[in-house]
């Protein structure tokens, strides 16, 4: 059993910082690609960035250059560094996980329960 466990959401000032964090917790032997999400109001669950194993990232066009990736795997943990946030910003995000467990072949991918991020004045 695998949890995935989000922090750091909540209410900023447009131009301010959030930083959200995700923790993987169980009978983990590895964990391979790990991804943000956003889900905006009304809207379909997008995705934000992703890290590879290696470090290497990818970002959706919106948020280059103002949101860092970044993992520690000694943590089970993924972060992602907002800046510069906007009011259109403001969604649930979500992390994302693809684990291997211990004893068991292959990888699944599991889902934090999301954490609310508003960015309003």
């Amino acid at each position: 059993q695998v949890q995935l466990v989000e922090s750091g959401g909540g209410l900023v000032q447009p131009g301010g910082s959030l930083r959200l964090s995700c923790a993987a917790s169980g009978s983990i032997s590895a964990i391979y690609y790990m991804r943000w999400y956003r889900q905006l109001p009304g809207k379909q669950r997008d995705i934000v960035a992703l890290i590879a194993p290696d470090g290497n990232t990818n970002y959706e066009d919106s948020v280059k250059g103002r949101f860092t990736i970044s993992r520690d795997d000694a943590k089970n943990t993924v972060y992602l560094q907002m800046n510069s946030l906007k009011p259109e910003d403001t969604a649930v995000y979500s992390c994302n996980a693809d684990i291997a467990l211990m004893g068991r072949w292959g990888t699944s991918a599991y889902w934090g329960q999301g954490t609310q991020v508003t960015v309003s004045s």
